[in-house]
């Protein structure tokens, strides 16, 4: 009997793209689905997969879902972490969990943190629009430097200190505050380790890069917001739990802080009445930061090499502990 493997979130259309599939097509029927899928519509799209692929943590994967799914046998996801996946479910049913490897995830989400940083700073999308509607400078043109001012970085790991590195380069001061924090970590980039509060009293930029979790989730609420700077303005390319997105959308609206650049969202792909698309001052992008041509063609190539060796009866390839 064929199998079925039931491709889900494509968003991008990158799997077929970017790896051959002619040898999995030959031994199992495929489908891939370019739109997010919910309710009774994923039900139907999935209750007779003997493989689900995942891309990253789109859709979530709980037990409740996965009882519904009666000859499920392989789950593959992009990337290392899926953090709505019930690993432990699939398990008890001894399904085989696989996952790909990653790619320069973490250069692309410091390059996009640095474009949203400059892209607000300088108003690049009103600026575009002037010469698009045949106009020119105007009073919005009159534009801040980087050089000088202070960037707050919340949590300083591997993508922090790629966006240290760059604020130095501009000339900033840089600040950092995570948990776990000490000076000597903070100044091996050439940062200052100093207190959450006197981050958000201090910096002209506060950028989130600190893993998201129980402890973490809501970080940036109405009480932390307001003690940011009335010219600060947020950037968040880490995940939207980090920040009370009701708070933040009424901080903009009521001109507490400067702005937000925004590319993670409580719900994603991001609704059309979600509030922070008619905030002022709000640069928002569809979670871009590790959706780039490398990261996705080892996304694709991983996902295949799994499927070959699974149809073949091969040794699980990156198997989840």
């Amino acid at each position: 009997m064929r199998k079925k493997i039931v491709v889900l979130d494509d968003y991008e259309n990158s799997y077929k793209k970017l790896s051959n599939w002619a040898p999995i097509e030959k031994m199992a029927d495929v489908e891939i689905f370019n739109r997010q899928l919910k309710g009774e519509e994923l039900l139907n799209a999935i209750k007779n997969a003997h493989v689900i692929v995942l891309m990253r943590d789109r859709t979530p994967l709980k037990a409740d879902l996965i009882a519904q799914l009666p000859v499920l046998e392989y789950v593959v996801f992009t990337g290392t972490r899926n953090g709505t996946l019930d690993a432990d479910a699939l398990k008890q049913r001894n399904i085989l969990i696989s996952h790909t490897e990653w790619g320069p995830s973490k250069e692309s989400t410091t390059e996009l943190t640095w474009t949203l940083i400059l892209g607000i700073q300088k108003r690049l999308i009103e600026q575009n629009a002037l010469l698009t509607q045949n106009g020119w400078r105007n009073q919005n043109s009159l534009l801040p430097i980087l050089h000088g001012q202070t960037l707050g970085l919340i949590g300083l790991g591997q993508i922090g200190s790629k966006v240290a590195k760059v604020a130095i380069a501009f000339g900033m001061k840089v600040l950092t505050w995570s948990p776990n924090m000490t000076a000597e970590r903070a100044a091996a980039v050439g940062a200052q380790s100093v207190t959450l509060d006197e981050l958000l009293q201090q910096s002209h930029f506060v950028s989130l890069h600190i893993v998201a979790s129980s402890t973490t989730k809501g970080l940036i609420n109405r009480e932390k917001l307001a003690l940011m700077r009335k010219d600060a303005i947020l950037i968040n390319t880490s995940r939207a739990m980090l920040v009370d997105t009701e708070a933040l959308a009424s901080a903009l609206n009521h001109h507490q802080i400067a702005g937000a650049a925004v590319d993670v969202f409580d719900i994603e792909p991001m609704p059309s009445d979600h509030p922070l698309r008619k905030t002022p001052n709000t640069l928002i992008t569809p979670h871009l930061g590790f959706v780039s041509i490398p990261v996705f063609e080892n996304f694709a190539h991983g996902v295949v090499e799994c499927l070959e060796a699974w149809l073949n009866g091969q040794p699980t390839i990156r198997p989840l502990p």
